[in-house]
C-alpha cells in the first residue's frame, strides 16, 4: 500500500524508499570491494537530498558528491560535516569561497579554477583541499593531460604557500555502459591509460593523492580495472541501470527507490470515434472509458511519453492515450473500468511492485534514459520518504 502526504488524499506523490537506496549502495560496493562516494547532486537525482544525505551518513558513507558549489553549501547548512566533493563551478561563483570555508573539497579542471580557489583560501587563512580532474576522453570538464605539467608548477607554489592541498585525482568515463562490451572495454582502457599517466606525472613531482577515482556506476559494476581506491555511485544507488540495453536494474540486483503515484480525477465514457487531448493524437476505436490522471509535463512527466507508456491501476495496465498536457493526461480504462474510479491510485513508474513500469522503461519509451525521468520530476509532486 502506498502512503499519501500526511495521510491526506493527495493529488500525486512520490514514495522514496530509504531501504532501497541503502540496499543498492551496499550491492554496488560489495561488487567493487572499495570505498564508494555517494553522488547526491540534483537533489539526490530527484529523490530529496535532505532525506538521502543524512540517511547515507547514518549508514557510514564517508564521501558525498555534488555538482554545484550551491549544493555543497546547502549540505553544510543542513548540518552535514562529512567529506564532500563539488566539481562544477563557473568563474566568480559566489559559493566557491563558502565551500573553502566549509571544508568542502573542490575539483580543479583548469588553472583558472585553481587560482580562484587559492584566492579564497588565502583570504580565509585556510588550506583548500582539491581533486584534480583529468580529461581522459569525455571532452567535457577536466584538464587535458598536456596541461598537467604547467598546473603542477602552479600547484607546487600554492602547496608551499599552504593554501592548497591535493586530496584526489579523478576523471569520468565516457562509454563504460556501452551495450557492446568490447567497445566499452576499449574505451575504458584508453581512458585509464591517460589517467594512469597523470597519476605517474603527479607522483614524479612528489604529489600523491589520497583518493583516486575514475569509476562511475557503470565502471564500478563492469570494469574492475577502473576502480582504484574509490568509486562514485550515482544512478545505481537509486536503483536504475546505467544502460538498460546492457542490463536492467533487476539484472543488477538493484531496486528502484522512487515510485510515483497519482489519484484518478475522473472516469468517463466516450463514444467510438472520439478524439483525446490536444490534436486528437488518439481516437477511440470503440465505445471507451477514459481515466483522467492529474499530472503532466508541468510536474516533469515527459510529453514525449504520449501514447507510448502504460500505467498500473488496480493491478491492470491501461495505456496512456492522447497528448500529455501540462497538468494532466488520459488513460484508456475500458478493459478495467470495473476496478477503477475517481480516487483510484495510479502507479506511473516505480519498482514494479504494483505491476508498473520502471523509470528506466519510461526512459526507453521516450527515447531518453531513466536518469532524466527521475531528475526532472517537479516540486508539485512531493516526496514521501519511507
Amino acid at each position: 500500500m502506498s502512503n499519501s502526504i500526511s495521510g491526506l488524499n493527495a493529488r500525486a506523490w512520490a514514495n522514496v524508499s530509504g531501504a532501497a537506496i541503502l540496499g543498492n549502495y551496499d550491492t554496488i560496493q560489495s561488487v567493487t570491494g572499495v570505498e564508494a562516494m555517494a553522488v547526491v547532486k540534483a537533489d539526490a537525482y530527484g529523490h530529496g537530498v535532505d532525506f538521502v544525505a543524512p540517511l547515507l551518513r547514518t549508514h557510514g558513507v564517508t564521501w558525498l558528491g555534488v555538482a554545484l558549489p550551491s549544493e555543497a553549501v546547502a549540505l553544510r547548512a543542513a548540518g552535514d560535516q562529512g567529506k564532500v566533493l563539488c566539481w562544477l563551478s563557473t568563474p566568480g561563483d559566489p559559493d566557491l569561497a563558502a565551500c573553502v570555508e566549509a571544508g568542502v573539497d573542490l575539483s580543479v579542471s583548469s588553472s583558472r579554477e585553481l587560482h580562484e580557489i587559492a584566492i579564497a583560501a588565502r583570504a580565509l587563512g585556510a588550506r583548500a583541499s582539491i581533486h584534480i580532474k583529468i580529461d581522459t576522453g569525455l571532452n567535457r570538464n577536466g584538464l587535458p593531460l598536456g596541461e598537467l605539467g604547467l598546473l603542477i608548477v602552479e600547484l607546487g607554489l600554492l602547496i608551499n604557500e599552504g593554501v592548497i592541498s591535493v586530496r584526489g585525482l579523478w576523471s569520468h568515463l565516457a562509454s563504460a555502459d556501452h551495450v557492446d562490451h568490447e567497445i566499452a572495454r576499449e574505451s575504458v582502457s584508453a581512458q585509464r591509460l591517460i589517467f594512469v599517466s597523470a597519476l605517474a606525472e603527479l607522483a614524479s613531482a612528489g604529489i600523491e593523492p589520497e583518493v583516486i577515482h575514475l569509476s562511475n556506476t557503470a565502471g564500478a559494476l563492469w570494469h574492475p580495472d577502473s576502480r582504484f581506491n574509490l568509486v562514485r555511485v550515482g544512478i545505481g544507488m537509486y536503483g536504475l541501470s546505467p544502460n538498460t540495453q546492457r542490463a536492467t536494474s533487476a539484472d543488477l540486483g538493484l531496486v528502484p527507490a522512487m515510485t510515483v503515484v497519482a489519484r484518478l480525477s475522473s472516469v468517463k465514457a466516450v463514444p467510438i470515434g472520439a478524439g483525446v487531448s490536444y490534436l486528437h493524437t488518439w481516437i477511440a476505436r470503440r465505445d471507451s472509458h477514459l481515466g483522467l490522471v492529474p499530472v503532466g509535463y508541468g510536474d516533469g512527466i515527459p510529453r514525449s511519453a504520449s501514447n507510448r507508456v502504460s500505467v498500473s491501476v488496480g493491478g491492470e495496465m491501461p495505456p496512456q492515450v492522447g497528448t500529455i498536457a501540462m497538468d494532466q493526461f488520459v488513460i484508456d480504462v475500458t478493459d478495467c473500468v470495473d476496478s477503477c474510479s475517481a480516487g483510484s491510485e495510479v502507479y506511473l513508474f516505480g519498482s514494479g511492485e504494483h505491476g508498473e513500469l520502471t523509470a528506466d522503461q519510461w526512459g526507453v519509451a521516450t527515447g531518453s534514459i531513466g536518469y532524466e525521468i527521475v531528475t526532472r520530476l517537479g516540486s508539485r509532486i512531493p516526496r514521501v520518504h519511507m
